[in-house]
């Protein structure tokens, strides 16, 4: 079975929790590259509460998903992975993942759905996830039927976390739990529990 997704960077739990249902998910990658979304950023819990890592992006009015070049003059790189180690250091399976994971930031991809792609893969296989990444080769409108969740994950609507149980998160002693942050967030947290995590999630 097959769905559609929207490309993301480091996407959230929910998105990941979806895409295991199936065993194709089909990133879409010819629609207008809209702007606000999770196309280019995640969310991770710091020390001072929820923190955006944006990568800046290089477009134009016009420019399709797949068109979007990564802008390399500024150092976002450098700065993710210090805010990431900053907030995962501390976590039980930061020393098990930092590494791959600065070795994606650290690959200077050309285009913006290249590095989510990489980043997509990358926590499936962690996920132990086993589905097909494929992308759209035309644009079609959003469909009624159910396997259509490029427009469900987003920043600007907060997703439905009511299955989404509290789990150990690094600054658990003075923020509360947040639900639904990058899928990156679960993986230095519970480690190969993550997994049975999502799984739990309606």
């Amino acid at each position: 079975m097959k769905a559609l997704f929207s490309a993301a960077y480091f996407p959230p739990i929910a998105w990941i929790a979806t895409a295991r249902r199936y065993d194709t998910i089909i990133i879409e990658a010819k629609e207008t590259y809209p702007k606000q979304t999770y196309r280019n950023r995640t969310e991770i819990m710091t020390a001072g509460g929820i923190r955006e890592l944006t990568v800046p992006v290089i477009r134009n009015n016009h420019s399709r998903t797949d068109e979007v070049r990564i802008d390399h003059r500024d150092r976002w790189s450098t700065i993710h992975m210090r805010t990431l180690t900053a907030a995962y250091s501390a976590s039980p399976y930061f020393q098990y993942y930092s590494d791959e994971v600065e070795h994606i930031l650290g690959s200077k991809y050309t285009t913006l759905l290249e590095l989510d792609i990489a980043t997509i893969q990358w926590l499936l296989k962690k996920y132990k996830i086993k589905c097909g990444v494929e992308l759209t080769s035309d644009w079609a409108a959003p469909a009624s039927e159910q396997h259509d969740f490029r427009y469900t994950f987003t920043p600007k609507r907060p997703y439905p976390t009511d299955s989404f149980k509290p789990y150990y998160q690094v600054f658990s002693d003075r923020i509360p739990f947040t639900p639904n942050l990058s899928a990156i967030d679960l993986l230095m947290n519970l480690g190969p529990e993550a997994k049975d995590y999502i799984e739990s999630i309606a």
